[in-house]
């Protein structure tokens, strides 16, 4: 070979690698990656749930939170924004699900603050029947 084909020759192959380097590219930035239907449906359920144990009385801010993240990460979805309608989707669960601890830890302080208050009218009423005995 001379030196003149070998160099038409490299000259080719380099057009070719450099045309389907821009075509997998092109493709690569073309395609929507899918839609989080998972992550979209995790933070509804999470919504769900933290409304039926009356989250939005004990922890309405991040009840609060967990919908606005949901309906921007719906919004993103629509705008074929995918990455970031999946974070916000994961983000509105974990505010779901961070509502519903506060809501359970909420409750169960009432519980204790109830059972205590009733632990102590008990003492004070066993003490005042004791001193009426004496």
């Amino acid at each position: 070979m001379t030196t003149t084909s070998v160099s038409s020759l490299f000259r080719t192959r380099l057009r070719g690698g450099l045309l389907l380097s821009g075509l997998l590219l092109t493709a690569a930035c073309a395609s929507t990656p899918p839609a989080p239907t998972a992550q979209i449906q995790a933070a509804q359920l999470a919504i769900t749930n933290a409304e039926s144990v009356d989250a939005g009385h004990f922890a309405a801010g991040e009840l609060g939170e967990a919908r606005t993240k949901l309906a921007a990460a719906e919004t993103a979805v629509k705008a074929e924004k995918m990455v970031a309608a999946g974070q916000l989707a994961e983000q509105s669960r974990t505010d779901a699900d961070l509502a519903t601890a506060r809501t359970g830890a909420a409750k169960a302080k009432a519980v204790n603050d109830d059972m205590k208050k009733s632990t102590g009218t008990l003492v004070e009423e066993m003490q005042r029947n004791s001193g009426e005995k004496t």
